[in-house]
C-alpha cells in the first residue's frame, strides 16, 4: 500500500487523464495516502488536477521547438533552474515512489528523484516514445507500457504491458443507449456516427464534415459532431441558416459515455487515450492521425490498430475527400463492422490502471 507519491507529467489530456486514473487508485486502495503532483506552470494540468482533488506544484519548463526560437537557446537554462527547483520538492515531500506520465515536468522531476534515489516508475502511453520517457528510462525501475515493441527504446527487462489508464465513467457504456438518444433527441431506429477531434477539436476533422454535410443531411444517418471549444463559434456562425438535417454540432461532449453508447462509426483522432477508449467500448472506429504531433506517435497509434484489421486509418491529407464517404460506406455494412469489432474487443486493457499501482507497490517494497 502506498503511503506517499508523486505524479509528473501533462501538457495534453493524454498526459494528465491517465496521471489522475493513477492517483485516484492509490487513493483507492488508500484514502489517506498523501499525492502531490508536478505539472509545467502555464500548462493544463495547474487547472484539472486541482479540479480533480489534488495538490500540484509547478515547474517552470518548456519544450524544445522544432522551428528557430529564442526560447531555444535559453531552455538548458530553464531545465537546470526546474531540476534544482524539483530537487527541493522531492526531499520535502520525500515520496516513496516517483511516476513519470510525461510531458514537459516529467523530465525534470524523475531526473531529480533519481539523482537522489528515490524509486522512479514511467508510464509511455503511445506506440512511440516520448523523448522525456527515452531519457528517464535507464534509472526507472519499472516501465509500463500500452504497446507491444517498445523494447526498441527501453529495456525490455523494465518493460510490463499493462495498457493506458482511462477514465471508468468514459467506457462504461452498457445499457445507456436510451439514455443516449433522449440526451441527444436522437432517433434509436437510425444508424448514428461520433466525431470527435479532441477537447480542443480538429480542423481537418471540422473541414470533412462541412464539405460533405450535405450528404450527410441526405443520407438519414444521424451525425454527433464535437467540434471543439477553438472552433466552435466561427462555425456555428458560418452554419447559421444551414440546412444540417440529422447533423448535431457541440463544443464539447461532457458526456462522453453516451456518446459512445450511441455510436454506431467513431471517427476520432488517434491520441493514446482515445485508442485505448475505443478499444474498451469496442465500436468501429475510423482513425485520422493528427500529423502535428511529436514523431508522428498517432500514426503509429493508429497502425497498432491498423496492422490488426481493428480499425480503419484515413490519412489527414486525405480526410476531406475520403473521410464521410468511407463513415457512410461502413455503417451500412454489417459485415465489415461486426469485423472491426471482434479484432478490437481483445485490445482492451480494462485492468490497466489497477496493474500500473501493482506495479508500483511491488517496487516500493
Amino acid at each position: 500500500m502506498i503511503k506517499k507519491a508523486i505524479v509528473s507529467g501533462g501538457g495534453t489530456g493524454g498526459h494528465i487523464f491517465p496521471a489522475i486514473a493513477i492517483a485516484d487508485e492509490i487513493r483507492r486502495r488508500n484514502p489517506y495516502a498523501e499525492i502531490l503532483f508536478v505539472g509545467a506552470t502555464g500548462k493544463m494540468e495547474m487547472e484539472k488536477v486541482p479540479q480533480a482533488g489534488y495538490k500540484i506544484e509547478g515547474l517552470e519548463i518548456v519544450g524544445f521547438k522544432r522551428k528557430l526560437a529564442l526560447s531555444n537557446l535559453i531552455l538548458p537554462f530553464k531545465i537546470i533552474k526546474s531540476v534544482m527547483k524539483a530537487k527541493k520538492i522531492v526531499r520535502k515531500f520525500d515520496p516513496e515512489v516517483v511516476v513519470g506520465v510525461g510531458g514537459y515536468a516529467s523530465g525534470p522531476t524523475l531526473k531529480a528523484a533519481s539523482m537522489m534515489r528515490f524509486p522512479t516508475a514511467l508510464q509511455e502511453a503511445n506506440a512511440f516514445a516520448g523523448k522525456a520517457n527515452k531519457l528517464l528510462c535507464k534509472k526507472a525501475k519499472v516501465i509500463c507500457v500500452a504497446y507491444e515493441g517498445l523494447e526498441r527504446f527501453f529495456p525490455a527487462e523494465k518493460l510490463v504491458m499493462t495498457g493506458n489508464p482511462t477514465r471508468k465513467n468514459m467506457v462504461d457504456i452498457a445499457g445507456k443507449k436510451d439514455e443516449a438518444y433522449k440526451e441527444y433527441g436522437f432517433d434509436p431506429s437510425k444508424k448514428t456516427i461520433l466525431v470527435i477531434g479532441g477537447s480542443l477539436g480538429a480542423r481537418t476533422l471540422n473541414e470533412s464534415v462541412i464539405k460533405d454535410l450535405d450528404v450527410l443531411a441526405e443520407s438519414g444517418v444521424q451525425v454527433l459532431w464535437q467540434c471543439g471549444k477553438l472552433y466552435h463559434d466561427r462555425l456555428a456562425q458560418e452554419l447559421n441558416g444551414k440546412e444540417m438535417g440529422n447533423v448535431k454540432m457541440v463544443q464539447f461532449i461532457m458526456r462522453m459515455d453516451l456518446a459512445y453508447a450511441m455510436a454506431d462509426v467513431i471517427i476520432s483522432r488517434a491520441g493514446a487515450i482515445s485508442v485505448s477508449e475505443l478499444c474498451l467500448i469496442q465500436k468501429p472506429a475510423i482513425l485520422v492521425p493528427s500529423p502535428n504531433v511529436a514523431e508522428d506517435h498517432q500514426t503509429k497509434n493508429a497502425m497498432a490498430l491498423v496492422n490488426k484489421n481493428a480499425a480503419i486509418l484515413v490519412k489527414d491529407i486525405e480526410a476531406k475527400e475520403q473521410l464521410i464517404p468511407t463513415a457512410l460506406e461502413l455503417i451500412e455494412n454489417d459485415y465489415a463492422c461486426e469485423g472491426l469489432i471482434k479484432n478490437i474487443a481483445p485490445l482492451g486493457k480494462p485492468n490497466a490502471t489497477i496493474e500500473i499501482v501493482d506495479e508500483l507497490e511491488k517496487i516500493i517494497k
